[in-house]
């Protein structure tokens, strides 16, 4: 019989750790934008992303960043959590409208796919309609596999081009949300 102390089992916790000279290496320096809509800085994103991606799926995320105690931020400064969920966010709405863009991509070359397999088809009756021979055989094959190359990419697209953008949308909606702790540098 369990305790009553105890309480319920939390979800499990992945932390990425960030150690910085200073806060303004976390941001891209040639973003002229205000702090709360800068860019992150592109070797920070493709490390706090990078490291989202090997933490086990089920576990929660939490940012940590170390900074030099001199460099830490002031009462009054802006909020550092804000900036990287605005990011992350933001990152979010770009790899779902990459996700939209595909599959309408997709749809396009299925369509243009399936037309071509079509006509494909028919061209391999017509040359099987004439005498049956060595020529008929080899055009009538040959219109079946090109038909059917045709539709290579609308497959690969809903088959597997997909997963990996969905994983990234996971990925950053998480990051979006991650608890972020400032601490300073031992």
């Amino acid at each position: 019989m369990p305790d009553e102390d105890q309480s319920p089992k939390s979800v499990p916790e992945a932390t990425i750790e960030v150690n910085l000279n200073r806060l303004a290496q976390l941001f891209n320096s040639l973003d002229p934008s205000p702090f709360h809509e800068r860019d992150l800085d592109h070797d920070a994103e493709d490390y706090i992303i990078g490291s989202a991606e090997e933490a086990p799926r089920q576990h929660t995320l939490r940012l940590v960043i170390h900074l030099p105690p001199d460099q830490l931020p002031t009462e009054g400064a802006p909020d550092l959590a804000t900036a990287v969920h605005h990011y992350f966010t933001y990152r979010e709405s770009q790899e779902r409208r990459r996700l939209r863009h595909l599959f309408r991509d997709g749809r396009i070359a299925l369509m243009i796919g399936l037309a071509f397999l079509l006509s494909c088809m028919l061209l391999r009756e017509l040359a099987f309609s004439f005498e049956r021979g060595a020529i008929s055989e080899i055009i009538g094959e040959g219109m079946l596999i090109i038909g059917w190359v045709a539709m290579w990419r609308p497959l690969e697209i809903f088959l597997y081009e997909w997963v990996p953008i969905r994983r990234r949308c996971r990925i950053l909606a998480k990051l979006s949300s991650a608890p972020v702790a400032i601490q300073a540098k031992s």
